[in-house]
């Protein structure tokens, strides 16, 4: 049977299909250009903005306290997503710089082994999609089914419009058909933004396990050179470190907003469901809301733990090949490799939060020391 094709790229053409739906695909775009710049900026004005900001024009002003909190919540969510979106388009061409890297890893993939290695990377990524479809489908019934199950007249979420939706029935369907654009747009926007990193990072662990798998067969063939193999693999090495480091930069300040979200929204949604809501279908919806929002950040950082934890163990895949029978330069280059290997590669979110699993577990913690303030607040 014909070897499987090496292609790491196949697992971000979604990503791109999303960005180009988005309007943040301009470098890729190269016929009709100029129409789609126009889209773009008519697309990104109209939901990237407009639409958190509708939402935000009705804090704390409307009809219900359950109003409120879905307003709030919705609203902080909404403006995270375009935030995020904005600093992603910003840095849009890091994703050519990674694409790149990535085609020469892939090339450097060989042997039974490492083909396995690359087997389970699509488990790994079918799982990450399956998390975020997981996440986003049940949120989008249940928010669809609060706002049929209300006996009057409303909207899927609290919002200001400038016109009277309320008395007429055209602009009833006009708020209501711009709401569910509207979020069905924002919905790509999350997915595109939690689910990149967590890709890359998954790629980035699966090259490095690899690249300790060719370490181990540095001298053990005697017909080939064992100076030129560490010499690959220590290119290999720099390579991803050059994507891990790109893929930094990239996520950095997007995680450091969504960090901060989840904790916001867990609190306020945990909250929501003891002491302030009392509708079955509202608060159904706040719990998978609290589910979801803690979803869309463990992919990422779990991948990154990986990153550290592969990229940690790198100086004794040095030490397992066959180094003792080769010569004085071969040991020179060697513990070079070594000294740089032993340096530890962490993932930082705006330069004060590492991206890592303890992070996670830390943003759960001061959810609930929001939520203990909002209990001793009732008392």
């Amino acid at each position: 049977m014909p070897e499987e094709a090496i292609d790491s790229l196949s697992f971000i053409k979604s990503h791109w299909t999303a960005w180009w739906m988005l309007g943040v695909a301009h470098e890729r775009v190269q016929s009709f250009r100029g129409l789609y710049l126009c889209y773009s900026a008519v697309v990104n004005v109209v939901f990237t903005v407009g639409y958190p900001l509708h939402l935000g024009m009705s804090l704390f002003s409307n009809r219900s306290l359950t109003e409120d909190i879905l307003n709030l919540t919705t609203f902080v969510t909404c403006l995270a997503c375009s935030a995020k979106t904005l600093l992603y388009a910003y840095n849009i061409g890091k994703v050519a710089r990674m694409e790149h890297l990535l085609r020469l890893l892939d090339e450097r993939v060989s042997g039974m082994q490492q083909r396995a290695i690359y087997g389970q990377v699509k488990l790994k990524l079918r799982t990450i999609l399956y998390v975020f479809i997981g996440i986003y489908m049940p949120l989008a019934l249940y928010a669809e089914l609060s706002f049929i199950s209300k006996e009057e007249r409303g909207l899927m979420y609290p919002a200001y419009f400038p016109f009277d939706w309320l008395h007429s029935t055209r602009n009833y369907y006009i708020a209501n058909f711009y709401q569910i654009v509207g979020i069905s747009f924002l919905l790509v926007q999350n997915y595109v933004n939690d689910c990149f990193p967590a890709v890359v990072l998954c790629l980035i662990s699966s090259h490095v396990k690899m690249l300790y798998s060719r370490f181990d067969d540095i001298g053990r063939d005697p017909s080939i050179d064992a100076e030129k193999q560490l010499e690959d693999c220590i290119t290999d090495h720099k390579r991803l470190l050059n994507i891990f480091q790109c893929m930094e930069g990239f996520m950095s300040l997007p995680m450091f907003v969504q960090f901060t979200v989840t904790a916001l929204n867990l609190c306020i949604s945990v909250a929501s469901v003891v002491f302030f809501v009392s509708e079955p279908m509202a608060r159904i919806y706040c719990i998978f809301y609290a589910i979801g929002i803690q979803l869309q950040i463990y992919p990422s950082c779990f991948y990154s733990t990986d990153n550290e934890y592969w990229f940690g163990r790198l100086h004794n895949a040095a030490f397992s090949c066959n180094w003792p029978d080769q010569d004085r330069t071969f040991k020179r280059k060697m513990m070079i490799f070594l000294e740089r290997s032993l340096k530890r590669s962490t993932a930082v979110a705006g330069g004060m939060l590492r991206v890592n699993v303890d992070t996670f577990f830390a943003t759960l913690k001061m959810a609930y020391s929001l939520f203990t303030i909002i209990i001793r607040m009732r008392k």
